[in-house]
């Protein structure tokens, strides 16, 4: 402050003295004079001024009845020695320490500016720790943190979600009403704040990294998190809805499901378009549907996850198949037959396989079946099954399905086999999107409609 007075003194005298300049004598003499002069009024004028510069008495104060109240940094130190601060009448408080909080574009936050439920956390922490450095810690994680939130543009993580599903520059750009070289830049710049490739060529297209499928699941439930908060107050109408959903199914829930889903959508939610991915891999598929690449799960014997939620369907059973010229209506399989007559097998993968529930039943009883006939597809067995020795041993409602368009008969298995369920599986993100969570009913009341 003291400084300052004498800057702003000597910018004055230099302005006096350019003022006087204009009238100054050209002379030496004369300019003599005239400096002599002029100190001598102004050794006057400080004489006759009283002194600025000495202390001056504060006016006496009537003694306050008020309380005290104690600082914050009274109260941090009582919370870190374990006792309350008491507040001392007749002495104020020590002035109010200022604790930093974060440290962003705009400049440096105290704790003391904040709301009092943050300053409550900030004493909390210092209690667990009772000491300095746990304080000092807790301040450089918010700073990090703060630093960290300033570098994210929203808009970028709307260009990551893009590339994720469209896995090409040119159609992403498309997808959010960008030009292609907006989005290439886009990219540098999420390279750069995530510190990893996250989109390498492969192809016509792109493949995602590692650190970039990680990133996909929390990204994605964050942006449906600020869609549904930025409007909270629009409600869903399936009949005029626009809105893509992705699935996987197995074939059965291609088969069964998805038909009698397809025929509820066309009727209530006309502008509501079904993708329905293969479900082949089952531990694959739930680790899509938690990174949010998958709306739903359909199908049967699927694995369980801690993070996703399993929803019951209905129940299916198995039945035989068989050549409908080679079958009585009355007939059921013996368990001989079961086991002497070639069967026509399912089997996803390719190959035999690992032994399933039937042959292990066969086993308890000493028998074991031939496999004629292993077949990537499931449409594919009624048709080798029909006009041939053959059997097969399907779930009921596909068999059904086949039975007007391939001369085959159903009948009765010899043995028990048991049933199986058929599960909807999906996340928690329905609870924020009333289109998926809408979705969701539509499937289970597709499922009640192919219930016993």
């Amino acid at each position: 402050m003291r400084d300052r007075r004498r800057a702003a003194r000597r910018r004055r005298t230099h302005r006096q003295h350019q003022r006087d300049d204009q009238f100054r004598p050209k002379s030496g003499a004369a300019r003599r004079e005239t400096d002599r002069k002029r100190t001598g009024q102004h050794r006057e004028r400080r004489q006759q001024q009283p002194d600025q510069r000495a202390p001056q008495r504060a006016p006496e104060r009537a003694p306050s009845t008020w309380r005290k109240v104690p600082s914050t940094r009274t109260k941090i130190a009582a919370a870190i020695s374990g006792r309350a601060a008491a507040a001392k009448p007749g002495k104020a408080s020590p002035a109010r320490t200022p604790i930093i909080s974060s440290v962003g574009p705009r400049g440096t936050s105290f704790a003391n500016d904040r709301p009092k439920s943050f300053r409550l956390i900030v004493m909390s922490a210092a209690t667990i720790g009772s000491s300095r450095s746990l304080l000092k810690s807790i301040i450089y994680i918010s700073i990090i943190t703060s630093m960290n939130l300033a570098a994210v543009d929203l808009n970028l993580l709307v260009a990551f979600e893009a590339l994720m599903e469209e896995r090409h520059v040119t159609r992403a750009a498309e997808r959010i009403g960008l030009a292609q070289p907006s989005m290439s830049s886009a990219l540098r710049r999420l390279r750069a704040l995530f510190a990893d490739e996250l989109f390498l060529r492969a192809g016509a297209g792109m493949q995602p990294t590692e650190k970039a499928l990680a990133l996909a699941g929390p990204i994605g439930e964050a942006l449906r998190q600020v869609r549904s908060a930025l409007a909270p107050e629009l409600a869903f109408d399936p009949a005029t809805a626009r809105r893509r959903i992705t699935i996987a199914a197995t074939d059965y829930g291609d088969l069964v499901v998805v038909p009698e889903l397809t025929r509820l959508l066309r009727m209530e939610a006309p502008n509501i378009d079904l993708a329905v991915r293969p479900l082949t891999d089952a531990t694959a598929a739930l680790a899509k549907l938690e990174r949010g690449e998958l709306d739903a799960l359909i199908g049967g014997h699927l694995p369980d996850s801690p993070r996703c939620i399993r929803h019951r369907l209905f129940e299916e059973r198995f039945v035989c198949i068989r050549d409908a010229a080679r079958a009585n209506r009355s007939e059921r399989l013996s368990l001989d037959d079961y086991a002497t007559l070639p069967h026509a097998l399912f089997s996803a993968a390719g190959g035999d396989g690992l032994p399933s529930v039937i042959d292990a039943l066969l086993a308890r009883r000493g028998l074991k079946r031939r496999v004629a006939v292993t077949l990537a597809h499931v449409v594919a067995v009624p048709f080798a099954v029909a006009g041939t020795d053959l059997i097969a041993t399907l779930a009921e409602r596909v068999a059904r399905r086949f039975t007007h368009l391939a001369e085959i008969a159903v009948v009765a298995p010899p043995i028990d086999i048991p049933a199986f369920a058929i599960d909807l599986i999906h996340t928690t993100r329905a609870a924020q999107d009333p289109a998926l969570r809408w979705f969701l009913d539509a499937v289970d009341r597709s499922g009640s409609r192919l219930r016993y």
